[in-house]
């Protein structure tokens, strides 16, 4: 029997196949969660920022939210499904508010039908589909969410999963894996994934559909249910030792948010946000596919004695996403000197001259509470750390300073507050509005300025909250130059609520600039922008789903140093020409169009298994002549190879970050004698 008559018949099998007794037993409303659900509604329209009131519109939002956090990829519903549920769209808000969520557990029971008799189909006839695979067939699997519809017919549904399987089947086969460790592990992956769906209680249903409705307000208000962990960010900083990463669930995958600024993930490995972990290994010990698994048991595996070794195979959300590589990260407790302030020099050499620019790095903005409260004087703060630094620095004459801020997620408002007081005298550094519309300004009382010379900010993407507040600040009162990248664009406030099972994470407030300006949504737009690896369609606040809106407010009182608009048509030119010659920026605009043209060839993914080795050379061989390049141009010795790539040691934005001040300093200084000339010719 050749592959195609073994497939239809496989198939045939199966959609015609009587469903078998459910090994599962439906899910029903735990009616101590009644009252949760009429606190949640008295909340979320009495303190969330938008005071909304939940209606059918939220309804019809939450239904969208609900189906996918059930079937994010289309696998297990049919769109007669979906229609039928549909009659249910503008039910949501009449269940939360009646304390009666039969609704959601009607919905969630025909998943778990459907999910139960496709997993279990699939388990049956695995080994022979996977055998029978011909990876010599000219064919792809559609792997853009954005354009996956709903399946009309069950025979449509099979050939997706067939796809689905041959994919993973594909890659395990590119990465070396024998046919029999094949279907062991995938057949691995399904059993974790029923395994999941079996350890699903009443309460994670709750929790899912309740977030259903949060999610339709806006993406930071959450509803946490005690014990329940399936359905929210697990911050592995937290643990006592780990890897230092925030990782949620993504369909069946774990995927990592973002990395905790000083963690051993952070400084030890190139793991990314939106990569996703497929195995987990220990020392000496074989590797354990994670895909189905819950987040909590990954999570476990992750964890470990302290300064032990685990091993990541991860998928890569940049580059050649289709082929998984291996990292080693060995496990340390995050500790907060790991996310200290710290300070280098840059030298840049100008007509014979050499000029010292300081850069302060600062990872996060943090206060020792612990010590403060025990009376200790001592206490370390970013504000504290940084002012020291900069003494430092300008004991070694440094013509102008750098305060780096890329990759800083926020902390503490008020240290975000005081450290922006270091480069201003008195005066507003940001705006809090409440839902009732009250502003509050907040400020630097301090009328003492550490220092007053030519500065910039540099950011990136994932410079979000407190550093987009320092940013914006420094920007608006025209302190310092803005380098680098769009921000996040997370500009709200959220607090915590109890209630009666669990707590409401809801956003109450939102932050503006003294200008006016929300960073919420837009960020906080650099001066001059520089080349970014960081793609803004999947990360950023923008990229969420149903994020708050930029707006304005009424400006507040404040001066103005430097109108940076008026040097911005000198630096610009000079900046894109430097760019324009800079062999390591040649290399990163050339990776950034590369990884552009990937993400658009890889949203339909090929399941021939020679285009997909064609596919992975040409990569390599791109990667290997743009780094061939960019050794070219700096005299270096050229490499054979791509697995003898090492990062570039020079840190290329702190560089042009300095040029750039150079270009801002004798800009300004032809302008002051331009205007001393003037002066005197009056």
């Amino acid at each position: 029997m050749n592959y195609k008559r073994l497939l239809l018949c496989l198939l045939t099998g199966y959609t015609f196949a009587s469903t078998p007794a459910s090994a599962y037993q439906e899910l029903q409303p735990p009616h101590e969660y009644d009252k949760v659900s009429k606190e949640l509604v008295e909340m979320l329209e009495g303190i969330h920022y938008n005071r909304p009131h939940i209606d059918d519109a939220i309804s019809a939002k939450a239904f969208d939210y609900y189906i996918d956090a059930l079937d994010p990829s289309k696998s297990f519903f049919l769109k007669s499904d979906i229609d039928t549920l549909s009659q249910y769209r503008n039910s949501f808000d009449d269940a939360l508010r009646k304390g009666d969520t039969q609704v959601a557990y009607t919905i969630y029971n025909l998943y778990l039908k459907r999910l139960e008799k496709r997993l279990s189909s699939l388990q049956d006839h695995l080994p022979e589909m996977i055998k029978g695979f011909d990876y010599d067939i000219d064919e792809t699997l559609n792997a853009d969410p954005e354009a996956q519809q709903w399946a009309n017919t069950e025979a449509e549904l099979d050939d997706y999963w067939r796809k689905r399987l041959k994919n993973r089947a594909l890659v395990l086969k590119l990465n070396g894996e024998s046919e029999e460790k094949i279907i062991s592990t995938i057949e691995r992956r399904y059993k974790n994934q029923l395994k999941r769906v079996d350890q699903t209680n009443a309460v994670d249903v709750y929790q899912t559909f309740a977030n259903a409705i949060t999610a339709a307000l806006d993406p930071h208000t959450s509803y946490f249910a005690p014990r329940a962990s399936e359905t929210f960010n697990i911050n592995m900083s937290l643990s006592l030792e780990g890897i230092g990463a925030v990782l949620q669930m993504d369909d069946d995958y774990t995927k990592v948010v973002r990395l905790v600024p000083g963690g051993p993930a952070a400084t030890q490995s190139d793991l990314s946000p939106n990569d996703r972990i497929i195995a987990v290994g220990q020392e000496d010990k074989p590797m354990i596919d994670v895909v189905g698994m819950r987040l909590d048991d990954v999570v476990d595996m992750i964890r470990g004695e302290r300064d032990t070794t685990v091993i990541l195979e991860i998928t890569p959300s940049k580059g050649d996403t289709q082929t998984s590589k291996r990292i080693s990260i060995v496990r340390k407790k995050v500790k907060l000197e790991d996310q200290s302030a710290k300070k280098e020099i840059v030298e840049v050499e100008r007509d014979g001259e050499t000029y010292k620019v300081g850069v302060i790095s600062l990872p996060t903005f943090y206060s020792d509470f612990a010590a403060i409260q025990a009376g200790d004087k001592d206490y370390k703060s970013s504000t504290r750390d940084t002012k020291r630094l900069i003494e430092e620095l300008r004991e070694e004459k440094i013509s102008a300073l750098i305060l780096d801020l890329r990759n800083n997620g926020g902390g503490s408002l008020q240290e975000a507050n005081s450290l922006t007081g270091l480069f201003i005298p008195s005066g507003p550094t940001v705006q809090i509005r409440d839902q009732s519309g009250r502003v509050t300004p907040l400020g630097d009382s301090d009328t003492a300025i550490t220092y007053s010379g030519p500065m910039a900010v540099l950011v990136n993407r994932m410079s979000a909250s407190a550093s987009e507040i320092v940013a914006g600040a420094l920007q608006d009162y025209g302190r310092a130059l803005i380098l680098g990248d769009q921000t996040f664009g997370k500009g709200t406030v959220q607090v915590l609520q109890e209630v009666d099972q669990g707590q409401l994470k809801v956003t109450q407030a939102k932050f503006y600039r003294v200008s006016g300006e929300s960073t919420q949504h837009k960020g906080v737009m650099p001066d001059i922008a520089f080349p970014s690896l960081i793609d803004k369609e999947t990360i950023g606040e923008s990229a969420l789903d149903n994020p708050l809106p930029w707006d304005k407010i009424h400006e507040t009182r404040y001066p103005v140093y430097w109108k940076m608009s008026a040097y911005l048509p000198i630096l610009e030119p000079r900046h894109e020409a430097r760019m324009a010659t800079d062999p390591n920026f040649v290399a990163i605009n050339a990776q950034i169009e590369e990884f552009k043209e990937q993400v658009e060839s890889y949203k339909s993914i090929s399941l021939k298994e020679s285009t997909r080795i064609q596919q992975k050379e040409d990569n390599k061989q791109k990667e290997l002549e743009r780094e061939n390049t960019r050794r070219k141009a700096l005299g270096l010795e050229l490499l054979t190879s791509v697995d003898d790539i090492e990062p570039i040691e020079e840190d290329t934005y702190a560089k042009e970050a300095s040029e750039v001040l150079l270009d801002f300093i004798a800009t300004n200084q032809m302008a002051q004698k331009q205007a001393e000339k003037k002066t005197a010719q009056k």
